[in-house]
């Protein structure tokens, strides 16, 4: 965590150089990053109280027996299901994996998590079939539909 605050550190530092010397416009740019922040801010509250509740309420052998490295296939199809079904963005499913990790889920289950959150996430696939269509919705689903459990399965028995 360190590691990456430094970097965002350097990052912005670089970047506000930049902008003051391409004719000061770092100022504008400081005032859209905060009206983000003051955006995203209450989900931000809302998503850590979840992950914070999260690994409160859900037993750690709970997490462990379903979610940890001895669940085996078992637990990464499970953390594929939950990622599939958290809806938002990784404001929400960052902090809620991120405390099932905490408490004892396993490597597999995690990347299985977020591998599904990004490619399966159901709550956004009425609005992909709405833009998109029906057919390119669901072939795109099919196509992706053994990613999240290889992934979860290749970080299980590579990284375990």
């Amino acid at each position: 965590m360190l590691g990456a605050t430094i970097f965002m550190a350097v990052l912005s530092l670089a970047l506000l150089l930049v902008a003051y010397f391409r004719g000061g416009t770092h100022f504008l740019g400081l005032q859209v990053g905060l009206k983000m922040f003051i955006g995203v801010l209450p989900l931000l509250i809302f998503a850590f109280v979840v992950a914070g509740l999260a690994q409160v309420l859900i037993p750690k052998e709970f997490i462990v027996k379903w979610l940890g490295r001895e669940a085996g296939i078992k637990g990464i199809l499970i953390g594929c299901f939950a990622g599939a079904l958290t809806p938002g963005g990784p404001y929400v499913s960052f902090p809620v994996v991120a405390s099932f990790y905490k408490a004892g889920a396993g490597i597999g289950a995690v990347v299985g998590y977020l591998t599904a959150w990004s490619v399966w996430q159901l709550t956004r696939l009425p609005l992909e079939i709405g833009l998109v269509g029906l057919r390119p919705a669901l072939i795109r689903y099919a196509c992706t539909l053994i990613v999240p459990p290889l992934a979860g399965l290749l970080a299980h028995y590579i990284f375990s």
